[in-house]
């Protein structure tokens, strides 16, 4: 049975549940990450309520990134170009490259203002609990731009979480196997931190990983 009521609304055939504007929206909210269907449907509210201006301009750019951003072709991060600025600037150390598994992995390595050399965004990492394996994160892409002739030395910037620790590893073995030199990010005592205040295991990797004075 069609839904009979007002003119305006939409006919819903049968079976299919009629879904309301501010459900839709709160329903898109729970894509985010960490937004639950309570916290979703309060975002919608106070957009709908409180600021609607921001909700049109919100929409509109979530449009336009979802239009015009893509992968670089080198580095694989978002970009509205084919190649993005961070692989075209001649300022950047090209026998260095630094594989992350997300964007924002490379941003916060950026902000360090202590790597010159360019990266590779893996966008995810290995985890064969999830089924997700060296092809699914497309490794071969890595492979192909690890091995242009240029990279000397490849930096592994995964997270050290079980995931992030396995990809290093795998990447590790992979590069390595090719000729090229690969390193890891230290892991240790974080800059200003007590040690009173450590956790056992950090502190004993920064013991593992120590280094001469001078």
């Amino acid at each position: 049975m069609t839904q009979v009521g007002d003119a305006s609304r939409t006919r819903v055939a049968p079976g299919v549940e009629a879904v309301s504007g501010l459900e839709a929206l709160a329903r898109a909210l729970r894509s985010l990450p960490g937004v639950g269907p309570k916290a979703a449907q309060r975002i919608a509210l106070h957009l709908l309520q409180h600021d609607r201006d921001g909700a049109i301009r919100l929409a509109n750019a979530l449009q336009h990134a979802a239009a015009t951003v893509r992968n670089c072709e080198r580095c694989n991060t978002f970009t509205e170009d084919a190649v993005c600025a961070l692989c075209r600037s001649p300022h950047r150390d090209p026998a260095l490259l630094c594989i992350v598994e997300t964007p924002a992995d490379l941003l916060m390595v950026e902000q360090t203002q202590a790597y010159s050399g360019l990266y590779y965004v893996l966008m995810g990492r290995l985890s064969p609990l999830d089924g997700i394996g060296p092809k699914e994160i497309h490794l071969e892409r890595l492979l192909k731009r690890a091995t242009d002739g240029l990279v000397r030395e490849a930096v592994v910037a995964t997270n050290f979480t079980n995931e992030g620790e396995a990809t290093a590893h795998y990447i590790g073995e992979m590069l390595t196997a090719r000729g090229l030199q690969v390193t890891r990010l230290a892991r240790g005592v974080p800059v200003g931190g007590e040690l009173e205040y450590v956790d056992s295991g950090t502190l004993a990797q920064a013991l593992r990983d120590r280094r001469t004075l001078g």
